[in-house]
């Protein structure tokens, strides 16, 4: 709906969304601004859930606060567990459900140590190094020890 005058506004630099989603019919237009989504992280990708026909779902999804993660080319991955506004509590259970979902979608055949190390910073903030049993889901500490969690205020 209005497809034209979004891209449009997009071209001409609105982007006041976090996730854009697409039918597959809509991706050759959507292509035309891939070189302003792309390095945004907003262009629609099938992997992802954003490409989809079934638009009404996706919406729910984001809404629900589906986080989407990718690999970079390190091998790094990134992914917003929360926001400043978010208790500890909230955060933690974050944490917990975004571990548990990527160890849900290892590969079956992948050898070897999955988790090499755990950092967890602000938006631009500097990297702290966590423990990484404490939040692997497939160690006897996982998420046990709270405190590996928390910095020093």
């Amino acid at each position: 709906v209005g497809s034209d005058d979004i891209i449009k506004a997009i071209q001409g630099g609105v982007i006041d969304f976090e996730r854009a989603i697409a039918t597959p019919e809509m991706m050759s237009q959507v292509g035309k601004i891939g070189k302003i989504l792309g390095p945004k992280g907003l262009m629609p990708n099938p992997k992802l859930g954003t490409v989809t026909k079934d638009v009404a779902k996706a919406v729910k999804s984001a809404k629900a606060g589906s986080v989407q993660f990718r690999v970079d080319k390190h091998g790094y991955l990134h992914a917003g567990i929360g926001k400043v506004s978010f208790s500890d509590e909230h955060i933690l259970e974050n944490i917990k459900a975004f571990m548990l979902s990527l160890v849900d979608v290892k590969p079956d055949g992948l050898k070897g140590k999955y988790l090499q190390a755990v950092t967890i910073s602000s938006t631009m903030g500097p990297g702290l190094r966590v423990d990484v049993p404490s939040v692997d889901p497939i160690s006897p500490r996982f998420m046990l020890d709270k405190s590996a969690l928390k910095v020093n205020k």
